[in-house]
């Protein structure tokens, strides 16, 4: 597709660093590092794409496409989309970034058009965006949650609302610097274990899932799309499986970075109540990115949270005693995770709106919404 001076097309994913279409793919992840760190104003959450190639490896049980754009054969722009396995789903989420230096060209638009053209020819009605909002003065646009906002004049906002999408929640990026005081992460796991009490331990562990827990963990993450505070998004379960967690897991081991978990094992059921897990690189002095936790609905107001968060800080500290801090997000709304994550030391790093639109029906025009037009 050629319009005003650039061009559009879809990369087919490498197998492997350096393989067919590395070069391309590697491209596509310096424009998303170049575009977070500007709207972060930090470079924290950049990744090289050896670390983000794993996450492209499954696509059959997490479907996504990736886009770009060019001119004069330099890729100045990417999208990504992203859909269930479950043909059956109305969902789509889209990402949209364009360099600074290359917007206000149309690239944002025509790059949200060819994802809306791959929502309707797979029937998705609904579609979600994620997009950082950097701060601003002037007037701010709410939450309907009743937590957070973000600047009504900023570019991405008002394309999105040009574009028919509603703001239903803010989202917190936090960091942690480390390391943590060890007497500190010492005192709050006893004062969490005293709460949870004898009928909860935890258990630690690096790298694949052991066999004895791959059902329980595949529990937890697909509880996490029904346990965590999602507003009026309404996303829709996601369903892991023994399969899936397992596939998932050989991906990510074919990558430089280790996972880290802590999980607090229910004594008296023999099951897993709660977990979490950290994503680290393998470089020294950078920053390790949380990923999930939850704590199952029905063993709620024990502390687990702050039991295996603390257990898996340790854990870091460690095993990789030189990286420089964690990164995290959360629901403004989730205000246990957010009393958590502020007394062990996150502090606020900036701010995402999470949009919804919905298209009048599948195979309709479709939805546009970018987070770098």
């Amino acid at each position: 597709m050629e319009s005003r001076g650039f061009s559009i097309d879809e990369l087919a994913i490498p197998t492997e660093p350096n393989g067919t279409g590395w070069t391309d793919f590697a491209a596509a992840v310096a424009v998303r590092n170049t575009v977070e760190t500007q709207a972060y104003g930090t470079g924290v959450l950049a990744q090289s794409a050896e670390e983000l190639l794993p996450g492209w490896l499954t696509l059959e049980h997490a479907p996504r496409r990736l886009f770009v754009a060019r001119v004069g054969g330099e890729i100045v722009g990417r999208a990504i989309y992203e859909t269930q396995a479950d043909p059956g789903s109305d969902f789509a989420w889209f990402t949209v970034e364009v360099l600074p230096e290359f917007r206000n060209r149309g690239i944002g638009t025509a790059l949200t058009h060819r994802l809306d053209a791959a929502a309707r020819l797979d029937g998705r009605s609904v579609s979600v965006v994620y997009a950082v909002s950097p701060d601003a003065p002037g007037e701010r646009l709410a939450a309907p949650t009743g937590f957070g906002s973000v600047p009504a004049a900023n570019p991405e906002v008002r394309f999105l609302l040009r574009h028919g999408y509603s703001l239903e929640q803010v989202e917190r990026g936090s960091i942690l610097v480390l390391p943590v005081d060890s007497a500190v992460l010492a005192r709050r796991l006893a004062e969490a274990a005293a709460r949870a009490g004898g009928d909860y331990a935890v258990l630690t562990w690096a790298g694949r899932t052991p066999t004895r827990w791959l059902e329980d963990i595949a529990l937890l993450y697909t509880r996490m799309s029904t346990d965590a505070p999602t507003a009026g998004l309404a996303e829709p379960e996601d369903v892991w499986t023994v399969e899936r967690l397992v596939a998932e897991q050989e991906a990510s081991a074919t990558g430089p970075r280790v996972a880290l978990v802590s999980a607090a094992l229910h004594r008296p059921s023999g099951r897993l109540a709660a977990f979490t897990e950290l994503s680290v690189p393998s470089e020294p002095g950078r920053a390790v990115e949380q990923d999930d936790t939850l704590v199952l609905r029905e063993h709620r107001g024990h502390r687990l949270g702050m039991l295996v968060k603390v257990a898996n800080l340790q854990q870091l500290q460690l095993q990789f005693p030189e990286q420089s801090a964690v990164t995290t997000f959360n629901a403004e709304e989730n205000r246990y995770m957010l009393d958590v994550n502020e007394a062990l030391g996150f502090v606020p790093m900036g701010y995402e709106g999470a949009w919804r639109k919905v298209s009048a029906a599948a195979g309709s025009a479709g939805s546009s919404a970018t987070t770098g037009s």
